[in-house]
């Protein structure tokens, strides 16, 4: 089920829908306004200090999703999820399984607005593939992630709110009064290097083995939620109220 870039899809194949629709107009005028009141954030800025930038009465956190334009590395996100990423020949894909019509939603606005590509279908036990197109883009992402044929985490690994925003729309579920980040593959070692990133986040998580419902990293505790949700950003429109962390 192709569809552009700017994330549309013909009146034959509808996103699937299970929630409130969102308002691209709305969401569009809320992006626009958020860059237009921001500084612009550099190295020079300490987090905390007077010149952090700030959104109406809410400051920007350092690394935070909304302190930086959207870029093809920020799909790395996904990657330290359940997404792969698969080459071929001088190109490269990224899919992702999710469970919910909203994650799809979500998703395809994400990956438009970095300019890539993307279909999804509905999978044999209910649920939706997202897929992007094969794309010399996307392989710069793929030698990173590649070791042979494996895929793990590249040495230094890190997660910032960009990143953190993609594996939480893509695999992030609410277990009150924490929030389970869930894992792809079945590498330890690598569920290892993208744990050590959630620490050097702020997000020190406890592993969830996979017979214990995971693979998935659980953010505990009110102070790291309250980290995650200032990381990630504000709760896009199709998401349900429920399943996305408050900052307040």
């Amino acid at each position: 089920m192709p569809l552009s870039g700017s994330g549309e899809t013909s009146a034959a194949q509808p996103l699937p829908v299970s929630f409130p629709v969102p308002d691209p107009a709305s969401t569009t005028a809320r992006r626009v306004g958020r860059r237009a009141g921001a500084r612009p954030v550099g190295p020079d800025l300490v987090p905390g200090g007077d010149a952090e930038p700030a959104v109406g009465d809410r400051q920007l956190v350092f690394f935070g999703a909304e302190t930086a334009e959207p870029s093809v590395a920020d799909l790395a996100g996904l990657l330290a999820g359940p997404g792969e990423v698969h080459r071929m020949g001088g190109t490269a894909r990224l899919s992702v399984v999710v469970d919910a019509g909203w994650r799809v939603h979500v998703l395809l606005a994400e990956l438009a607005q970095r300019g890539v590509r993307a279909t999804w279908t509905r999978t044999e036990d209910q649920r939706y593939a997202v897929r992007t197109a094969y794309t010399r883009t996307l392989v710069p992402l793929a030698a990173a992630w590649s070791r042979g044929p494996a895929q793990q985490p590249p040495a230094g690994f890190q997660l910032d709110g960009r990143r953190l925003r993609l594996w939480l729309a893509a695999s992030g579920a609410v277990d009150p009064p924490d929030f389970l980040l869930r894992l792809g593959g079945a590498d330890p070692g690598g569920w290892t290097v993208v744990g050590a990133a959630l620490v050097a986040a702020g997000l020190a998580g406890e592993l969830v083995e996979p017979g214990a419902g995971g693979p998935a990293y659980r953010i505990a505790g009110r102070r790291r939620v309250l980290r995650l949700a200032e990381l990630v950003g504000e709760r896009p429109p199709a998401v349900p109220p429920d399943a996305w962390p408050v900052r307040d």
